[in-house]
């Protein structure tokens, strides 16, 4: 499957620019824009502005999108897949401290993944605002543009079900169709005056950040960066698509990108007199001849709706990858698809959809958003960097080599980030607030998991093999009620026979449970979309079972179809007893019920752990037994299910002990009167 990913097809091909460059290739709407209204507007744009700006962003995606990410992040791939997670997941043996850019930056890039789509979608549509249909304006204010950008993000998350190859296979063609319209735009307005490919020289660049031209000085790398925010994106993208197709596809896209803003260049230039018809003045939208402005409206709108599409799918792949890592609690996702990159995470896409349609009621114009974009993106790549210096170790590259990189690409961002923090007080805190929230989970669910297993007793495992007499004689003593025919707890069994002890504690502690047959079953999911299979284990007993379920990642893992087959299975071999049914609907029946046990933790008052690490432990529980749904994880809502708390006792504890004493005698006591 690797291989079939890696081959680049034409098909392949369109579906990564459908798929992966949404968000950098909408970046010419709103780019020139945010830098003109930094520096006093189009009225004040002087040529060595507009020629430096340009210089900054052709030279900025070269070195951070294409040098950075195309040519190097996209060898750091961990089982085909990309992103900051996976990335760390290479490189996570070298040093416990990698650990912190890998959480702060993947907090901060789900975080910025809720403006691209408000930020994007807001700012095409206000391309329509006051624009005349004969003798109507159909979009007269702000309010009807948001109105309908939340209709269209709101149609947006509910075809996410649909999976990526059917998304990419429509939004190909649309796209390609985008990038080239963007070239030949900038190509006829280029045509003018072709002396703007002076901006290809990299000392316009560096002359703009000091010239009194430029009013805003160093800060406007703020602006100039909005032209690189998905680069991050394409890199966690490469799942879906494979690095061979994208980096087959970017050049493409960078000329057609850079042919845009060369051409709007030129048209700010000659038209510094420009008013307008009352609208805010995006030269993207201005440079258009008026009788394709119309047309431009409607594809750049299609083509934000497909950035968005590139930060949604990107966060799906993220949120996946840090639940692996056990940065995050277990989700349940679903793969539309017969290819493993290509996955749905229902709960991530409604939580995207709500901050999405909040920050756009926030924000009102795509103005406000602009000021806040970028600024948690940068924290990102600045992390990123840190680990590709670590994974270039990794791979021997030389040091001299490896400091090069570290010292180069964490200048450059670290001043796009200072620049960025101006944006702070302006809706920055926005994304902030957002990813610190992101931030707080994750610490708090990877570190208690540290805390626990720091802390958890010795004995916290035991063999299972061990106790199959003590579970055989309880299935046979008729002086307990049977509980149910087959008692099945979803527990991983370590080198097919260590258990851990509250799955016994659950049997045999709290009010012994009889079952005719125990079973310990495990779920192994496969890299192979439909891999069904399973092992079993009986340890020489008829009623204790160890089953190992190897299922594909397509395959439903309803666990009670399967057993119910296994158990068929095994009778029919004489594995186990028969289990014949005297009252059934279904005569010859011959497999009784199925109780479903899911055992959940309780801190338990004997912890003795202190302080910070009590807190943290506590926080991780409540997270666990809030976001945590193991029914639907296994295909069990309509199975009967039976949720058990069994109390987690961590530290070295000292049991409390009270002394006996002897009864007061109140036998000579007078009597009042």
């Amino acid at each position: 499957m690797d291989r079939k990913r890696k081959r680049i097809t034409m098909a392949g091909l369109l579906i990564t620019i459908g798929i992966v460059y949404g968000d950098i290739g909408t970046s010419p709407l709103y780019v020139m824009k945010s830098i003109l209204e930094g520096n006093g507007g189009l009225a004040t744009a002087s040529r060595e502005l507009i020629v430096g700006s340009i210089s900054l962003i052709l030279w900025t995606v070269t070195l951070l999108t294409t040098v950075k990410y195309v040519m190097i992040a996209l060898n750091a791939t961990n089982h085909g897949e990309g992103g900051i997670f996976a990335l760390y997941a290479l490189v996570r043996k070298r040093a416990k401290w990698l650990v912190i850019p890998a959480l702060v930056g993947g907090a901060a890039l789900l975080a910025d993944g809720t403006l691209t789509p408000a930020v994007t979608v807001t700012t095409s549509i206000e391309g329509l605002k006051k624009m005349k249909f004969g003798a109507n304006i159909p979009v007269p204010n702000q309010s009807v543009v948001i109105a309908i950008t939340i209709v269209i993000l709101l149609l947006l998350f509910s075809i996410q079900r649909m999976g990526t190859s059917i998304i990419g296979k429509a939004f190909g063609p649309i796209m390609f169709v985008w990038f080239t319209f963007l070239g030949l735009t900038g190509i006829a307005n280029m045509s003018h005056d072709w002396s703007i490919l002076e901006a290809l020289n990299p000392v316009w660049a560096i002359r703009i950040l000091f010239s009194p031209a430029n009013k805003v000085g160093i800060f406007i790398l703020g602006s100039i960066f909005l032209a690189t925010t998905g680069a991050e994106a394409l890199y966690s993208d490469v799942g879906h698509v494979g690095k061979g197709n994208i980096r087959g596809s970017w050049p493409y896209v960078f000329i057609c990108l850079a042919l845009n803003y060369l051409g709007q260049g030129v048209w700010i230039l000659q038209n510094t007199n420009y008013r307008g018809s009352g609208a805010e003045i995006n030269p993207f939208f201005t440079s258009m001849p008026a009788s394709l402005r119309m047309f431009a409206v409607i594809l750049a709108t299609v083509a934000a709706i497909i950035a968005s599409q590139a930060l949604i799918t990107g966060s799906f792949t993220l949120v996946s990858e840090a639940s692996g890592l056990k940065f995050l609690p277990r989700m349940n996702i679903n793969y539309p698809t017969t290819e493993q990159g290509q996955i749905y995470i229902p709960s991530v896409n409604k939580m995207l959809c709500v901050a999405t349609i909040a920050i756009v009621f926030f924000f009102q114009t795509s103005e406000h958003m602009e000021a806040a974009y970028g600024l948690s993106i940068t924290v990102t790549m600045l992390m990123t960097t840190l680990l590709l210096f670590e994974y270039l170790g990794k791979k021997k590259r030389p040091f001299i080599l490896r400091l090069c990189f570290l010292l180069i690409f964490g200048f450059i961002e670290t001043m796009f980030l200072i620049s960025s923090l101006t944006k702070f007080l302006h809706g920055g805190y926005v994304t902030v607030l957002i990813a610190g929230f992101i931030g707080v989970i994750m610490f708090i669910w990877y570190f208690g998991n540290k805390v626990r297993d720091q802390h958890e007793e010795t004995n916290a495992y035991v063999r299972l093999d061990e106790y199959t007499d003590m579970l055989t004689d309880l299935s046979h003593d008729d002086d307990y009620p049977t509980y149910a025919t087959n008692l099945v707890y979803m527990a991983k069994v370590k080198y097919n026979k260590f258990i851990k002890r509250e799955i016994l504690y659950s049997i045999l502690d709290k009010r012994p449970k009889r079952a005719r047959a125990y079973w310990f079953v495990t779920v192994n999911v496969t890299n192979e979309p439909f891999t069904a299979k399973y092992a079993v284990n009986t340890y020489g007993t008829k009623n204790v079972i160890n089953v190992q379920l190897y299922l594909g990642f397509r395959k439903q893992t309803s666990v009670n179809v399967y057993l119910r087959q296994i158990v068929h299975d095994l009778i029919a071999d004489g594995t186990i007893e028969a289990q014949p049914q005297e009252y059934t609907t279904s005569p010859g029946r011959e497999v009784g019920d199925f109780s479903f046990v899911i055992v959940n933790d309780v801190v338990s008052p004997l912890t003795k752990l202190q302080g910070y690490e009590k807190w943290i432990v506590q926080a991780r529980v409540w997270l666990q037994n809030l976001s945590s749904n193991p029914a639907t994880w296994f295909g069990l809502e309509y199975a009967d299910t039976v949720v058990e708390r069994v109390p987690l006792i961590l530290g070295k504890t000292k049991r409390p002990h009270i002394k006996r004493v002897a009864p007061k005698d109140y036998s000579n006591l007078k009597k009042e009167d």
